[in-house]
């Protein structure tokens, strides 16, 4: 039978988190939004409003605790995660104050696993410590995230790797010091064999943004996810990260505990979506009786309670399948919980948005 319990010392760093954010990080989101808020951390912003929060955080040891304790982390389960990331998601600068922000907290974790000292040396420690960005650079125009099209490719020349092809929603490219880019490197074996992954530096000749797509609320050319052409880009040999042909094995490792973080994320989203909900219905008078006594504002708000603790619970369990068989057991589950994110988070914003109608 799963369980989902905590122990006390975990649910003590909980309610420590739970206030912290709702005390320093939520009210973020009243003055400040915007994609440059979250990831631009060389701005104005970040430095006096960020960096101080991420100090109390790593002082209470609660930094990047998606890691083992050998890179500073916590080394917590994913249910512990999972609790941990619902806190985090009712803000959009949570993430980001605590340090498993992505695409920096899966980058971190791929190079923690596959990494050499040197790569490690290179591009984890400051990305740990929160002084530069990453980007993922993955899904393609013509295929999106399905590898079997992917025509992006590298080819061995001497002590270089040279690329060439593009590359579509590469996440946070805009404020990246490198991209971990995922290629062809061998055409003539099946794809989850003949594809690799390589650290590249952002200011590598060749690389070219095509532009930078908006998504959500984003314009483009100031949306976080650039379209990329990688026009002969020239990256040392020994910046392939893990061995040639381990590029699925590496993707896997950091895309299944970020769909569930993700996931959990949303949880909180929605979370804050029902207590805006709420407060609304409470507050807001029309044709005599606050919106609370009417029927479909009772039913809007029962609709957002309902999905939100059975998504949470559906989000839950995949954490304790990974916890005690691994993320390839649970890949199921957590292809599950992908496919439910959106959908549940959209229900929720839109009820939200229906019931502030009155204020255009």
């Amino acid at each position: 039978m799963a369980d989902f319990s905590i122990d006390p010392a975990f649910q003590e760093q909980l309610d420590w988190i739970r206030e912290f954010v709702k005390a320093e990080v939520e009210p973020l989101d009243l003055a400040f939004a915007g994609e440059d808020m979250v990831y631009n951390k060389a701005s104005a912003f970040y430095e006096e409003a960020i960096r101080p929060l991420q100090q109390i955080v790593k002082d209470r040891g609660l930094w990047s605790c998606h890691l083992t304790p050998e890179f500073g982390g916590q080394g917590y389960g994913q249910v512990q995660l999972a609790y941990m990331n619902e806190i985090l998601g009712r803000s959009q600068f949570g993430p980001t104050v605590f340090g498993n922000q992505a695409p920096d907290s899966g980058n971190a974790e791929i190079i923690a696993h596959y990494g050499t000292p040197e790569q490690k040396a290179k591009y984890l420690e400051p990305l740990l410590d929160g002084r530069i960005s990453s980007c993922y650079s993955m899904t393609e125009p013509q295929g999106g995230a399905d590898p079997g099209v992917f025509t992006c490719s590298a080819v061995r020349d001497g002590d270089e790797w040279v690329i060439d092809g593009e590359k579509w929603f590469s996440s946070s490219l805009r404020y990246a010091s490198f991209l971990i880019v995922m290629v062809i490197t061998d055409p003539d074996v099946a794809v989850h064999k003949g594809a690799s992954m390589f650290l590249v530096p952002a200011d590598s000749p060749g690389i070219e943004v095509v532009r930078n797509v908006g998504v959500g609320q984003e314009h483009d050319g100031h949306g976080g996810h650039a379209y990329v052409r990688y026009n002969s880009v020239r990256v040392p040999a020994d910046h392939l990260l893990g061995g040639e042909g381990q590029a699925f094995a590496i993707a896997q490792t950091r895309l299944g505990g970020g769909r569930l973080h993700h996931a959990m994320r949303t949880v909180g989203a929605v979370s804050r979506c029902l207590d805006m909900l709420c407060e609304r219905a409470l507050s807001r008078t029309t044709q005599g009786e606050l919106l609370a006594r009417k029927q479909a504002t009772q039913e809007k708000i029962a609709d957002s309670f309902i999905e939100l603790l059975q998504f949470k619970l559906q989000v839950l369990h995949a954490a304790w399948v990974v916890d005690q068989k691994g993320g390839h057991a649970a890949r199921k589950e957590i292809a599950a919980v992908k496919v439910a994110t959106p959908k549940v988070y959209r229900e929720a914003v839109l009820r939200t948005m229906q019931l502030h109608g009155a204020l255009g």
